[in-house]
């Protein structure tokens, strides 16, 4: 069991953490029938626990666009993307450049959507974020990947393309801002790390990361196993394209997640269960995990005083059953404990019972939240409460960088960053910033945004 601390925090099992998966012929009454037509309208098509698009109110398109391929290639990968670059008030030439990278999705970047994001109007004033970093002479720069799926390393490779060629366009001027939203903070963390250890001078004086999952991201093990569970079915959906398990399965989910399945049906070991993270964490390693020349700035989408979402553990979420031919029972991540029911699907006549032990309750876990379980109630079709939507996605003590092992998360969960300091916790970043409360995993509010603009203008 986690062990608990003066406040009541649980902390992280020094257990192993794993899932076991039960599997069950059906006993009882012959289940219904159905043909695969009545099937497939009802079952979820498409990615599953994709974060949701931007939502294109402010959306702008940018004044140039540079398309780049990576400086460097990955296990024979070579990745691509785009630059979209907004220049300060008239001038189309580069001079403060902001470079910002997009963050974990599936599938390629949506830079006008990234800028309408990223401005849309916060707080009583209804400032805008970009435009205020433009009217301060700053160029916004929005770096986007062809495959946002991919190699953490590979699209790195971009980054460093175009950090490269911005500082040969800016000759002996401007110093850079290089950051990222989400995975977009890990992206560019890599890229500068590795250009200084190759030697080429990245004239980067400050580096930004919003909301970036630099110890790791939580998905729900149940659902991570769901989406899986749903493309064994994909054969009576019709159409092509991606499957409903490729986010998941992703090398980008695979580097991401604390936590991650291999299928639906594997038991085992879940934390780091995947040699890319494994091997992407030692690549940090051997780059001393950070770049060593600019000030590393970053902010959480989560309060730092160690509060969570209000979600409790082992609260049941949805009972889905599709013409008693398919079903799935899903409760929220229960906290520590060994042999807990998370939840069981049924098809093609068997059960997989599913239980985890020394998993702690992330779901509730002060953090940046995703709503990974609205997204799939929503491709089910299906009502849950509201309360239940929306978890922790990437946990504070993530965010803002606590140093602690990435592997086994031997951290305090509910740790208060903002004091952590002065009790001996050190930090990968060197200034960082919460938000007031739990909000939505990459959003802009006037918290953050008031003091990233602070520190920068």
């Amino acid at each position: 069991m986690g062990s608990i601390d003066s406040k009541g925090g649980t902390r992280m099992s020094q257990h192993i953490a794993r899932v076991d998966v039960s599997l069950d012929k059906w006993s009882g009454a012959a289940p219904g029938t159905a043909s695969a037509a009545e099937l497939a309208n009802d079952l979820p098509d498409g990615v599953l626990l994709a974060p949701a698009p931007y939502a294109g109110e402010y959306d702008r398109e940018p004044d140039t666009t540079w398309t780049l391929t990576g400086l460097w290639d990955h296990q024979g990968e070579t990745a691509a993307g785009t630059a979209g670059i907004y220049y300060s008030g008239s001038r189309r030439s580069l001079v403060k450049p902001f470079i910002f990278a997009d963050g974990f999705n599936y599938g390629p970047s949506d830079l006008p959507g990234l800028f309408g994001h990223f401005n849309t109007p916060y707080g009583t004033d209804r400032k805008q974020f970009l435009d205020q970093l433009l009217t301060a002479g700053y160029d916004v720069v929005l770096l986007g990947f062809d495959e946002r799926h991919t190699h953490i390393q590979a699209n790195a490779g971009v980054a460093a393309s175009c950090i490269v060629r911005i500082t040969s366009e800016l000759g002996s001027r401007e110093s850079l801002t290089v950051g990222g939203v989400s995975m977009g903070g890990m992206i560019t963390r890599y890229a500068l790390a590795r250009l200084e250890q190759e030697g080429v001078d990245h004239r980067t004086a400050t580096y930004l990361s919003w909301d970036t999952p630099h110890n790791g991201a939580w998905i729900p093990l149940i659902l991570q196993q769901l989406a899986y569970f749903f493309e064994s079915l994909s054969s009576l959906i019709p159409g092509g394209g991606p499957t409903q398990a490729d986010l998941i399965k992703s090398p980008a989910a695979q580097q991401l997640l604390w936590a991650w399945v291999p299928d639906a049906r594997t038991s085992g070991p879940v934390a780091t269960a995947s040699d890319l993270r494994a091997e992407f964490l030692g690549e940090l390693d051997a780059l001393q995990q950070w770049p060593a020349r600019p000030l590393k700035l970053g902010v959480a989408n989560s309060p730092g005083n160690g509060r969570g979402n209000g979600v409790e553990p082992d609260q049941l979420v949805f009972d889905w059953n599709l013409l008693s031919i398919l079903q799935a029972n899903v409760r929220t991540q229960p906290d520590l404990g060994e042999g807990r029911y998370v939840g069981r699907m049924y098809g093609n006549s068997q059960w997989r019972t599913t239980t985890t032990s020394h998993v702690p309750g992330l779901d509730g876990a002060p953090g940046g939240t995703l709503a990974s379980y609205g997204l799939l109630a929503d491709a089910l079709k299906i009502k849950i409460d509201d309360s239940l939507r929306s978890c922790c996605f990437v946990p504070t003590v993530s965010a803002v960088a606590v140093e602690y092992d990435p592997v086994t998360w031997n951290v305090d969960l509910r740790l208060d960053v903002d004091a952590a300091g002065d009790a001996g916790v050190t930090f990968g970043l060197d200034q960082f910033h919460c938000d007031t409360e739990n909000s939505e995993h990459g959003t802009v509010t006037a918290e953050l945004a008031d003091w990233v603009l602070n520190q920068l203008i």
